[in-house]
């Protein structure tokens, strides 16, 4: 390995925005993460709907349309 061109390796403190914080192995000396294994639905196990920018609310207006159409039985292309 050269010497002097590698990256510095800290303990690194991670902050979830849960309030879970726990320490890894990196380059930066701080990581701030949104979803942790702590709260993500796949580790705990419990449906939690993520939005992020609203997704969900505009899924569900691009089809609503449809769904009303097809509940009235009129099939729009």
């Amino acid at each position: 390995m050269k010497n002097g061109i590698h990256p510095e390796y800290h303990n690194a403190k991670v902050s979830c925005a849960c309030g879970n914080e726990f320490e890894v192995g990196s380059t930066v000396k701080e990581i701030n993460v949104e979803i942790c294994s702590k709260c993500h639905p796949f580790f705990t196990g419990k449906q939690k709907l993520v939005d992020s920018a609203g997704r969900v609310e505009r899924f569900k207006r691009k089809y609503a349309k449809y769904n009303e159409a097809s509940a009235t039985g009129k099939a729009t292309s």
